[in-house]
């Protein structure tokens, strides 16, 4: 098997047999080409490529400057490439097994404190004629948690004003029902009574939530932007994007003292190992107000 066509194989793997979604796929397959490309530079196929020749093209990558996180997904993605292969009778073994994921940094997700969503909120200008659909997105991404995939592919029958809860499709394609307040319920409803009626949806996108001006959803690369923009407005000198405002919606809850279950079933994690991240964060809080108010710090 060639390498262009067992990377169009393997994406029916993924979508019909694994059932991933689209993004995943696109990065998979884009793992897997970045492997191709290596392999057929040094003529080696799916079925002969080596447990030290993936040793060494991780190695190559390396050299020129990919990180340990990319390192990590790229070595995941070939062990379900390889994984694959095997099911195919193609081969016996699964190389990418015997080649160790690289050491990740233990890094805290960088989230908003209360004061700075509040400024957040605040730097919507409400004079603008789209204020209301960017309103509605801060309280939906604020307020639910959601990733910036599951928010743009909202669909209005998903939210449930009377039951006060929106139903998510994460990733996968798996659906999540989420709670939802009253404060988000409303920004909904003001963005498809003041403005949203007055977008004439494009095929195919008549049921989307948030759409833009061109009556299609809108795009991934648009929200990023406009949550710069907004950041910038508001004085916030973090980074941020859309995992920003869903690391603080964890964090906050947190704080306020819901369970940690509780907030791994809102985000949609398969594992509770995943939102333990939070607990970490919440100690290093707690450690450092201790350390800030304890008297005898204070001497």
């Amino acid at each position: 098997m060639k390498w262009d066509l067992a990377l169009r194989q393997f994406d029916g793997y993924l979508r019909l047999e694994r059932g991933m979604s689209t993004n995943t796929v696109r990065a998979y397959c884009h793992d897997l080409e970045a492997l191709g490309a290596w392999a057929i530079e040094h003529e080696r196929s799916p079925a002969s490529i080596s447990v030290e020749d993936l040793r060494q093209a991780i190695r190559t990558m390396a050299e020129a400057g990919l990180g340990a996180r990319t390192q990590a997904r790229r070595l995941s993605a070939w062990r379900v490439f390889f994984g694959f292969v095997r099911e195919e009778g193609l081969r016996d073994d699964q190389p990418a097994l015997s080649v160790d994921l690289p050491s990740l940094p233990k890094t805290l997700p960088v989230y908003l404190t209360e004061e700075e969503v509040k400024n957040l909120f605040d730097a919507v200008d409400r004079s603008h004629p789209n204020a209301e659909r960017d309103l509605a997105i801060l309280e939906v991404f604020y307020g639910c948690g959601l990733r910036v995939s599951e928010l743009i592919e909202m669909r209005i029958r998903d939210v449930f004003a009377d039951d006060a809860v929106v139903r998510v499709v994460g990733k996968g394609d798996k659906e999540r029902v989420v709670p939802i307040h009253d404060a988000a319920i409303r920004a909904i409803e003001r963005y498809r009574s003041l403005e949203r009626v007055h977008v004439e949806p494009k095929r195919g996108f008549e049921d989307h939530l948030f759409l833009n001006v061109r009556g299609r959803k809108i795009s991934r690369q648009w929200v990023f932007l406009r949550l710069k923009e907004l950041a910038q407005l508001a004085g916030i000198s973090k980074v941020i994007g859309p995992h920003t405002l869903r690391h603080t919606f964890a964090t906050h809850l947190l704080h306020h003292g819901v369970d940690l279950r509780f907030i791994q079933v809102m985000l949609g994690h398969s594992s509770i190992t995943t939102t333990e991240v939070y607990a970490h964060l919440d100690d290093r809080l707690l450690r450092e107000t201790m350390l800030k108010h304890h008297p005898r710090n204070l001497r």
